[in-house]
């Protein structure tokens, strides 16, 4: 059994360009503060929470157009590394407390220590930022499925409102949640960010006051881009519990 997961956080993965105005936006809509940069070309930020601990962070990216990916802090690094390998992982970097990882569908996301990180942050003016939804083409999502399934074994796993969909719900506390999405065409995987949100309609128009453009809208979402170029979408699910706050 892969070692337990005990705490998440979700990437907003931006051009590295772009990242002063990824952090603005981000840290404006989800009523958080910047911290102070980190890492070699002070490519990495955290959205900071009063009275609670982070599951946000900022990256800046060299390549490509950004997107979102998933850190899983665990307390036995190389023993969650081994069970990814195990179900068909491959290790892209390993730099020792840090090590990213592909999924047998190509999506990016990395092992870390766990820093005692328990207290989630609250919901902000009715949304939250719960959820990663990885991308997927059709030959390689039933592999995925069965791939997050088997690594994240106390997490429920079950299939979602439509048929494109299947869902990874953490267990209590945990603050960000897994969405599988089935794409319809072939073409590689990739990840991005929802939130939940009591109200759509009002949350989207509080995110176009901060500098985001509506793209489209779904049976329960509405997809937008933000500041820094990056899709998001905006979710009729409740914040509290992250299920669906209408009717199926």
């Amino acid at each position: 059994m892969s070692p337990s997961v005990l705490w998440t956080y979700a990437f907003v993965d931006r051009p590295a360009g772009a990242f002063a105005r990824a952090g603005d936006f981000w840290t404006t809509v989800t009523g958080t503060r910047l911290s102070g940069l980190r890492g070699e070309h002070r490519e990495f930020a955290t959205l900071l929470a009063d009275g609670a601990d982070a599951c946000v962070k900022v990256q800046g990216v060299v390549e490509g157009g950004g997107g979102a990916h998933l850190d899983f802090a665990v307390a036995d690094v190389p023993g969650f590394v081994a069970s990814a390998h195990r179900l068909g992982a491959r290790t892209v970097a390993d730099h020792g407390t840090l090590v990213v990882l592909r999924s047998p569908a190509g999506g990016l996301f990395c092992a870390v220590p766990w820093h005692g990180e328990s207290v989630r942050p609250p919901v902000v003016r009715g949304s939250r930022l719960d959820q990663v939804c990885l991308d997927l083409p059709p030959s390689s999502y039933a592999a995925d499925v069965a791939f997050w399934s088997g690594l994240l074994p106390d997490w429920e796993s079950r299939p979602g409102s439509l048929p494109e969909f299947h869902v990874l719900r953490p267990p209590p506390g945990l603050p960000i949640r897994i969405l599988l999405q089935r794409l319809g065409e072939e073409r590689p995987a990739s990840a991005h960010l929802d939130l939940a949100c009591a109200d759509v309609e009002a949350t989207r128009a509080a995110h176009e006051r901060a500098g985001a453009r509506p793209i489209s809208r779904g049976r329960h979402w509405t997809v937008l881009r933000d500041p820094a170029g990056g899709t998001y979408c905006l979710t009729g699910r409740d914040p509290e519990t992250g299920g669906l706050a209408g009717p199926p």
